[in-house]
């Protein structure tokens, strides 16, 4: 073991927070910062290339390629759960869509303990990071380094037919479902600067690795956490088959996401006495709630033949693929500029619900999430998930070496509430797409088939169908309870110099990706570090239905399903 160099900051994780916080704290030119990331760089065509999501996303290069234990209510099928292991991170591998969730989720987590987390303290950190490409109001902000666009600006009708069949069936039509109003239908923007994947590693830290005050180590894997007594004072690192510790002069800063940040901090001896003693694991300090709250959200498609012969489907040939990179490559134009999702929707499960707990992606084709399996002939299918579960997993080491994945369980559709919202998902989906806007183009359905009716059916079939939409968090929650991991300045329970900003952290998930929130909770952490968190001086409205209670929607639809 060899003693390394000494900093101030030491941040664990370049993903979707680490790199923003590494790159926040070394623009203070007298302190110094190391950032550490066990992937490599992120120069890859197949990064940077918007419509190539599937390929880094499959990739073990790219991805740490983490597997759940069977999951007892989805027929105890292991589920894939990648996260990413390289510059950027998950938002280097992800689907690059851009929601920040509804208000009332932020209002939620300042409810369940996070003093501090609510909407209006949490807007301008939102608008800091954005550079809107599209979009310019109170909501948003354009000044950023995050680019935020319109991939092809919904060229194909398919995407407007969806919007329209969504207004047909009751629901309002929103210009932005990240300002005023998440609730109805509308144009999806993503994380596409000007055709270019926008990750945390291209927005910031192609900057920031300039300065001569922040270090960045690639393929470095941190094994565990140092520590003196109750105060972290650093880390211990493996870097070409030695083992280095950098120490911390400041803090330790873990944003190793949602599986990794529990982990490390297991395998450093914090966390449930039990787990850790199955382990074989020294207690250092019990945490009970370190890996538990596990949350995610669950998606399934409908997906119809397509009388026009206009989807993706007929774009998936060697030959198509390799025109589309070829324009891509030249122009930034084209396909390739797209991650494909261009309208969208957010609507309530039932009369009772406060703000929308279901969301959609439309794509025009019928192919799987990561693209790795097509459907043969012209297709197009709506992604349906219902986000706002109340079944909680967990993530728990099995060994203190931190190169042995734990076990991840989500025990998805766990409870009756999420199973419901899976049914309610099945319903107000097939009243949607039976409206006149889809007509010119909806052919037979292909999944779910008609004959899919009750409650026994539905539930078969999305235990057989359902897949994760991969966004795990919670497992280090902010709080004042018992199972609370860290306090509302992210600093971790009972512990000094140590903090954990990620995804882990959030109390209960949002209604929406989780790329955006991770984002937001990045720039407001390292201004805590800072000491110069804004909060909000003057609010702005958010929609809520005044007739909620007693309503699921605004209108009849046009035509019954």
């Amino acid at each position: 073991m060899q003693k390394a160099k000494s900093y101030d900051y030491i941040v664990v994780g370049a993903g979707s927070a680490g790199a923003i916080v590494a790159a926040r704290l070394s623009e203070d030119a007298d302190c110094t910062v190391l950032l550490v990331e066990y992937g490599g760089g992120d120069s890859s065509v197949f990064i940077r290339m918007p419509s190539a999501l599937g390929i880094p996303m499959n990739s073990k290069k790219y991805n740490w390629g983490f597997e759940t234990a069977p999951e007892p209510y989805l027929n105890n099928r292991p589920m894939n759960c990648p996260r990413g292991k390289v510059m950027g991170g998950t938002s280097s591998i992800n689907g690059m869509v851009y929601v920040r969730g509804n208000a009332h989720d932020y209002d939620e987590w300042e409810s369940n303990g996070a003093a501090g987390w609510n909407y209006q303290n949490c807007l301008p950190y939102f608008k800091k990071f954005e550079n809107h490409q599209c979009l310019n109001s109170e909501y948003t902000g354009n000044e950023g380094p995050v680019g935020i666009s319109a991939g092809n600006n919904m060229r194909n009708p398919l995407y407007r037919a969806f919007i329209d069949a969504g207004v047909e069936a009751g629901y309002e039509e929103t210009k932005d479902y990240n300002g005023f109003r998440q609730e109805g239908f509308g144009q999806k923007f993503m994380n596409v600067d000007r055709g270019i994947r926008a990750s945390t590693s291209h927005a910031y830290l192609k900057r920031a690795k300039k300065r001569p005050n922040l270090t960045i180590l690639k393929r470095a894997l941190v094994k565990r956490i140092q520590f003196s007594d109750k105060t972290a004072t650093g880390i211990e690192c493996e870097i070409g088959g030695q083992t280095k510790v950098f120490d911390a002069q400041r803090e330790v800063i873990l944003c190793a996401g949602a599986i990794g940040s529990p982990q490390l901090l297991q395998v450093s001896g914090v966390g449930p006495k039990r787990t850790l003693k199955a382990a074989g694991i020294e207690l250092l300090h019990e945490l009970s709630g370190v890996g538990e709250n596990l949350q995610d959200h669950l998606e399934f498609n409908f997906q119809y033949h397509c009388k026009q012969p206009i989807t993706l489907n007929s774009e998936l040939s060697l030959y198509k693929k390799a025109l589309i990179g070829a324009q891509w490559l030249l122009f930034k134009t084209g396909l390739g500029r797209t991650n494909h999702f261009e309208s969208c929707a957010f609507i309530r499960s039932r009369a009772g619900v406060k703000w929308p707990d279901i969301q959609y992606h439309f794509l025009p084709g019928a192919i799987t999430y990561d693209g790795s399996v097509a459907f043969k002939g012209h297709g197009f299918q709506v992604h349906v998930g219902h986000n706002k579960p109340t079944s909680r997993g967990h993530v728990r080491v099995v060994s203190g070496d931190v190169k042995q994945h734990p076990e991840i369980l989500f025990n998805y559709l766990e409870t009756e509430e999420d199973r419901q919202g899976f049914r309610d998902c099945v319903h107000l989906t097939r009243e949607i797409m039976a409206q006149p806007a889809m007509d010119a183009f909806r052919g037979q359905v292909i999944q779910p088939t008609a004959e899919v009716q009750s409650d026994e059916q539905i539930d078969a079939f999305v235990r057989d169908s359902v897949d994760s939409a991969y966004h795990p968090a919670g497992t280090c929650k902010i709080g004042v309870d018992s199972m609370a991991v860290v306090d509302a300045e992210l600093r971790v329970h009972g512990l000094k110099n140590l903090r954990v900003i990620d995804a882990s952290v959030f109390p209960t998930i949002p209604n929406g990706n989780l790329n955006a929130p991770t984002m937001m909770l990045a720039e407001r952490g390292a201004d805590l570090i800072k000491g110069r968190a804004d909060t909000a001086t003057t609010a702005v409205p958010v929609y809520l239905d005044e007739q909620w209670q007693d309503r699921q929607k605004e209108r009849p639809p046009l035509r019954a399903s």
